[in-house]
């Protein structure tokens, strides 16, 4: 198992795009899309044609909009370039068909798509992707939103994956015993912010849940001004990586 951060920001960051991940198993996953985060997927060198699942945690823009880039990429390659993709499913919580449906209904050059199209709604229950188990689980984020953090195994390994979300038991269920955890850095320990975790309950939840490796990302502009690596470590302590666009992790 491979992860590549596209996006280690949120939605306006002076130099890092937004929430977005590459998980490579016998799948090529996406973990959310947000902003700037389809150029740093095209400089991967993965075939974004060949991309077949996406995963979205919820539909804030910063998790979210550049999968309308993405799409009428594909719309462009498939209907005027002579190009053929696999069928494409989007995953998320619950409304995530009502919404897309709208989107696509709307947006100019987004209906009749010549792949198959699939929306589909998760919520505490996995499901498997080829080889690959996926446990969603319901976070605590802002009010009145359903919010998913993800769990990912693969061949004996498990990569956890926040989404946004405050400190609650769900996330440490989630993490707990993960390979690798990636968590919603937003703030520094000493500067914490509404409706996100600061660097001291990321380490928190890792410690609590015993992971192997802990990965900070989804930096507001502040949480790099602070030593959150340093914060997080009063907590945790295993290996902590300041996440970063482009940075590869194996598993």
């Amino acid at each position: 198992m491979r992860l590549t951060i596209l996006g280690s920001g949120t939605n306006v960051h002076p130099t890092r795009a937004a929430a977005g991940y590459l998980v490579q198993t016998d799948q090529h996953l996406l973990l959310d899309f947000g902003p700037r985060t389809l150029m740093n997927l095209i400089k991967t060198g993965v075939n974004r044609h060949r991309i077949t699942h996406i995963l979205i945690s919820h539909f804030h823009a910063d998790h979210f909009s550049d999968f309308i880039t993405f799409f009428f990429d594909a719309m462009i390659f498939a209907k005027y370039e002579g190009g053929k993709r696999p069928p494409l499913t989007v995953i998320g919580p619950p409304g995530t068909r009502r919404l897309l449906k709208s989107l696509f209904a709307t947006l100019p050059g987004f209906s009749r798509a010549p792949f198959g199209v699939t929306l589909k709604e998760v919520d505490d229950r996995s499901f498997w992707i080829g080889k690959t188990k996926i446990i969603p689980r319901r976070v605590v984020h802002s009010p009145r939103l359903h919010c998913l953090g993800y769990r990912l195994e693969y061949d004996g390994k498990a990569l956890a994956y926040s989404g946004d979300s405050q400190y609650c038991r769900n996330l440490v269920r989630l993490c707990e015993d993960a390979d690798l955890a990636v968590l919603d850095c937003s703030f520094p320990a000493n500067r914490p912010g509404p409706v996100h975790l600061h660097a001291g309950q990321c380490g928190q939840v890792a410690r609590e849940a015993a992971v192997g490796r802990l990965v900070l990302s989804h930096f507001y502009p502040i949480a790099d001004r602070y030593d959150v690596e340093a914060q997080a470590g009063e907590q945790y302590g295993g290996k902590i990586w300041k996440g970063k666009d482009l940075l590869t992790v194996r598993i």
